[in-house]
This record gives C-alpha cells, sequence and structure tokens, in this order.
C-alpha cells in the first residue's frame, strides 16, 4: 500500500515537471515579425507584437544570398564563383526558401554571448531544427564563401538560372535586367518574375534595347497577353478591372466600366438613382450628372454613413440630389448601383471613386437593359429612399428574368438571405469548378460548403485580396489547410471583386462580400446570372489573373503596402489602411 502510495505521489510529481517543462518550453517560444534578410530576423522577444530595439537575432558564422538584401551580394558571388545575376536569383530563390520556412512559425531563441547595438548573435530553434543547420544541409547558407553540401547549392543554382526575374522600379515604373547600373542603384525597386509586369511597366533604354546589325534599336522583351475587359450578349454586358495593369489610381475615367456610366448619365432622359457607399469625384463624371441636371433629368440617391466617412467628395452627390436619402450610423449602405430612366441599371462590386473608375482596383461590374430587372431596382431603391433600410425593409418579391438566352435574379441583403438560401445550394449543386476572385471571406457555413465542394471532387480556387490576409476571421487557412488553392494577390490595387464562377454555368456577382455582415445585416444586392457564354469568358479572365500571381502566394501571405505587393509603395493610396502612405509605412522603408 505503502509503495503504490509513493508511487503515485512520483507519477504526480513527474507529470507536474513535465507540464512545468512543456510551459516554459512553449511560453519561450517567440513570433517572427520580419525577415530582414534569411540570416537576420526580427523577433517578438517581449510578446508585444511590435518590433523593438534589441530583437533582431543575426544567424552566427553563416552567409546567404537575398533579393531583398542585396547589400553583400557581389562579394560573395565572387566568394562562390557566379555571376552577380545568378547570385541574384539564386537570393530569390533562397528568400522563397525562408518564407515557407518561417512563415506562421514560432520560435526558440539560441542566444550567444556576442552581441552589438545592431544585433543579437545566435540560432533559431524551428520545428526543433537549428535554422542555422538547415540553411548549410539544404544549400541555402554558406561558410567562408562556400557551401557546405555542395550537391544542394548546385541543385539550387540550376533551378535559379531558369527563373526570368527583372528588377522593377516602383517609382518609375521602369524594369531592368539584374546586371543594370540603373536597376541596381534605384532604392525604391524590387526583385519579380517578368509576367508580373504591368502592361503599362516601361523597359529601361540602356539595359532592355539592342543594336542590331542594321544599326537599329530593338526591344528584346514582349509582354504576356492581357485579357479582354468587356463583354456582351444582348442586352447585357459584364465589365471587369485588372489591378494588374493600373499600377496608380487616377481622377480619370479610364475604365470600360466608368465610360459606360459616363454614357448612360450623358444619354438618361428622365431619372438617375444612385445607391452609393461612397463618392469620390472624377471631374468627366461630376460634369455629366450637372449636365443631366440641367436638361431636367431627376437625380435622386441614397447613402452611407455607417462610419466615419472614408469618401469625403459625398457631398457632391447629395448637393447635386433632388431627393436624397442616409441611413442609421450603425450598419453598412454598401450597395453601388445606378438606375437610368426606370429601364437600366448597372451594379456590381465597383466604388465609385477613383480607385473604381480608373480601373485601379480588380472589380467586377454589369449593365443591363431591361425594364423588368430596373423595376427590381427601383423597388429595393423606393424602399432605402422611404427611409426603410436593412431589416425594416419589405421582401422585394424574388423573380428570375429572362434576357434571351441569360437568366438573372437580383437579390438584396439582408432580407433574402443570399448566402444560405441561393449560393450554398449553387455550390452544393457545383460538379465541374467554382472559381471565387474576392475581397474577403469569413462566412462559416459559405467556407465548409467550399471544402465539401473540394472533397467531393470540385476544381476550386480562391484569389483573394492582400489587406484580409492576417483579418481575424479570414479562412484562408482552413482553405490551404483543406487543400483548396489560395491565392493572396500581390499588386496595389485591391481584388475587390464579390465573386463566384461555376461551371461555365453561373456568375454570382454584386456589392456583398462573403461574410455574415454581408449577408445578415447590410444593405446588398447580388446577381445570380446564368449564361455559359458569360461565365465561360469570366473564368478565362480569373485564370488569367491567377497565371499573373506568383505560386508563393499559394502558401504565404504579404503586407498590402510593401515592395512586393506590386506598385503600392508609389501609388499615393494607404492600401493597409494603417494611416501610412508609401514610404512613411514600414513595408516601404
Amino acid at each position: 500500500m505503502q509503495i503504490n502510495k509513493l508511487f503515485s505521489i512520483f507519477l504526480i510529481f513527474g507529470i507536474f515537471i513535465i507540464f512545468v517543462f512543456c510551459e516554459f518550453y512553449r511560453t519561450n517560444e517567440k513570433t517572427i515579425l520580419k525577415i530582414i534578410s534569411p540570416n537576420i530576423i526580427q523577433v517578438d522577444l517581449n510578446n508585444n507584437k511590435i518590433i523593438d530595439n534589441n530583437e533582431t537575432i543575426c544567424i552566427e558564422n553563416i552567409q546567404t544570398l537575398s533579393a531583398i538584401n542585396r547589400e553583400n551580394i557581389e562579394s560573395l558571388a565572387k566568394q562562390l564563383n557566379i555571376s552577380n545575376e545568378n547570385a541574384i536569383k539564386y537570393g530569390y530563390i533562397t528568400d522563397n526558401f525562408i518564407e515557407n520556412l518561417l512563415d506562421n512559425k514560432k520560435v526558440k531563441i539560441i542566444l550567444s554571448k556576442k552581441q552589438n547595438q545592431n544585433c543579437l548573435f545566435g540560432d533559431l530553434k524551428v520545428d526543433n531544427e537549428s535554422y542555422r543547420e538547415k540553411l548549410l544541409r539544404t544549400g541555402y547558407g554558406f561558410v567562408n564563401g562556400k557551401p557546405t553540401n555542395n550537391k544542394a547549392f548546385i541543385k539550387n543554382l540550376e533551378q535559379a538560372k531558369k527563373l526570368h526575374l527583372v528588377i522593377l522600379n516602383h517609382k518609375s515604373n521602369k524594369y531592368h535586367t539584374l546586371n543594370c547600373k540603373y536597376g541596381l542603384i534605384a532604392k525604391d525597386s524590387v526583385i519579380i518574375p517578368f509576367k508580373q509586369l504591368s502592361s503599362d511597366a516601361r523597359p529601361c533604354k540602356f539595359c532592355h534595347i539592342e543594336r542590331s546589325k542594321k544599326n537599329i534599336y530593338t526591344t528584346k522583351i514582349t509582354f504576356d497577353k492581357t485579357y479582354p475587359l468587356a463583354i456582351s450578349n444582348g442586352n447585357i454586358k459584364l465589365y471587369l478591372t485588372d489591378l494588374t495593369r493600373q499600377l496608380k489610381p487616377e481622377n480619370k475615367c479610364i475604365s470600360l466600366a466608368c465610360k459606360e456610366i459616363l454614357n448612360q448619365i450623358d444619354n438618361s432622359k428622365s431619372s438617375i438613382d444612385i445607391a452609393l457607399y461612397g463618392w469620390g469625384n472624377i471631374p468627366e463624371i461630376n460634369n455629366a450628372l450637372i449636365r443631366a441636371k440641367s436638361r431636367g433629368v431627376k437625380i435622386r440617391s441614397v447613402y452611407d454613413t455607417s462610419k466615419n466617412q472614408y469618401y469625403p467628395d459625398t457631398e457632391f452627390i447629395i448637393k447635386i440630389s433632388h431627393i436624397s436619402k442616409t441611413e442609421t450610423p450603425q450598419i453598412l449602405m454598401h450597395n453601388k448601383f445606378f438606375i437610368f430612366d426606370k429601364n437600366k441599371i448597372i451594379t456590381g462590386s465597383m466604388n465609385f471613386s477613383k480607385t473604381g473608375f480608373s480601373g485601379f482596383n480588380s472589380n467586377c461590374i454589369v449593365f443591363i437593359n431591361s425594364l423588368e430587372i430596373a423595376q427590381i431596382y427601383q423597388e429595393e431603391f423606393n424602399q432605402m429612399l422611404s427611409g426603410k433600410f436593412h431589416q425594416d425593409k419589405d421582401i422585394v418579391k424574388h423573380k428570375t428574368v429572362k434576357l434571351n438566352s441569360t437568366k438573372i435574379t437580383p437579390l438584396f441583403s439582408p432580407k433574402d438571405k443570399i448566402i444560405t438560401n441561393t449560393i450554398i445550394p449553387i455550390i452544393n449543386n457545383a460538379k465541374k469548378y467554382i472559381y471565387i476572385p474576392a475581397f474577403i471571406i469569413t462566412h462559416d457555413e459559405f467556407s465548409n460548403a467550399l471544402i465539401n465542394a473540394k472533397k467531393r471532387g470540385v476544381d476550386v480556387k480562391i484569389i483573394i485580396d492582400a489587406t484580409n490576409t492576417n483579418a481575424s476571421r479570414s479562412k484562408i487557412k482552413s482553405f490551404r489547410q483543406a487543400g483548396i488553392p489560395t491565392k493572396i494577390e500581390n499588386y496595389a490595387g485591391k481584388m475587390h471583386s464579390k465573386s463566384i464562377i461555376v461551371d461555365d454555368k453561373y456568375i454570382i456577382t454584386g456589392s456583398m462580400n462573403f461574410s455574415k455582415s454581408g449577408e445578415d445585416k447590410n444593405d446588398e444586392n447580388v446577381l445570380i446570372i446564368e449564361d455559359s457564354k458569360l461565365a465561360s469568358y469570366y473564368r478565362g479572365f480569373f485564370e488569367y489573373l491567377w497565371s499573373k500571381i506568383p505560386d508563393r502566394y499559394l502558401k504565404h501571405g504579404l503586407r498590402a503596402e510593401g515592395h512586393y505587393s506590386i506598385g503600392s509603395c508609389s501609388d499615393g493610396i494607404d492600401n493597409n489602411f494603417d494611416g501610412k502612405t508609401d514610404k512613411e509605412d514600414i513595408g516601404c522603408k
């Protein structure tokens, strides 16, 4: 009995010791805040989630190549007996390897006695392995200018040589070869694959132009084909905007969707009704509305005042409107649609601002010439104009309208419970593919339906905006764990579409984000479009965008404002809504 009692005491004591050890080990694990280079890592030592002094860990007695931090690349390239160009390429794949290794990882810090004002020297323990030893073993780390695993080094080098990389100068929007002196001295630059360049990027005339035998200068590089941004099928037109082409928002009516709006304003005869989340002044559009009002067109508007107004020019619409109405300040009026002469509508995901009208953000916009569709939207608009918003609205009777070969069903939040009652059943019946370009996805049941579709063999792919990679309810991690390929866009503009394309049959698009608030609270509108021609066209555009975004962002996120978010450090926009723009933002320093 006494022996059993002693055994129990020792067992309890042993469990307690193990618990204390595990808890000690857990609390000594730290979060990586920033990778300056493969051998210089900033770690959250005091667990306050910001970078402080004395939180920079320099990995001791190791050299690495990096395309991000190219400070010592020339001297190491000489020691390795490779060209500077290949050293940069090797640095590019090293950066990718490090991101794969350290992304979302907790690390244990092993410090040496050596330190200075810039660095704490030592090593990291990642997945119970020395970070330094892993770099050496995989050929990405060097000692005294030599690889310790020559076989791995040669294999990596052969992979690196195949890459087609350029230096993009954010400020000038010029691209350079990797050995161009003008590219190498550019301070606001990034190394990217050539296919990521926007169509308006210009080649550096000193490194991309060569003299031919006839003494005529010709460029050696041609761009990948861009995708057409509009399609028409009878009385319906689909307009898309491409965030990879327009790297700066402009105060001009540049996009085809904007030109359609301008055309409809100029040709309106009796009325223009506008439901808007916010307004940004575009002189061409403003002047067209002024002309319309002067010729007797009645302008009415409903608008959002749910928070500090992000769009300061909304006052213009209020003043020009004969009648305007706003809603209570707790919930979004998130619609973005026009009704022209009570028989045509333009709707979609595009905000009426310079980031929308100029094509800076990626959006889906639909024009429909149909009295029946316009009447459905008119009923919804009139309710809001009378002061009924959100749950106070009456349900607009569901009606599917057939326009030649196209079937269109307009739906409205919050009364229609769009995701639960309509979108999820379409997902559950998908047979071939579900492609989603979206600003954000946080809706639990919607996400589960996509995961289940993937499990039954449907090809599910998602592109999400970089702003929402770390959102508290973002489903990116769940999708990736379920095997759904999910890419984070890496351009300055927003992936602002709120669309789903299914089986070359359905397009689901509108103002609603795939969230609980989008379905249950906000005023939103969504179109269910059944049309094989339009759906296959939109699928092609999705595949085009997918090809423009590197595969590295299938595994990683990136800063919405940072050097690897193309154009974001020189676009004059606060891309991540932190109150800092371009060089003021830590990602662009």
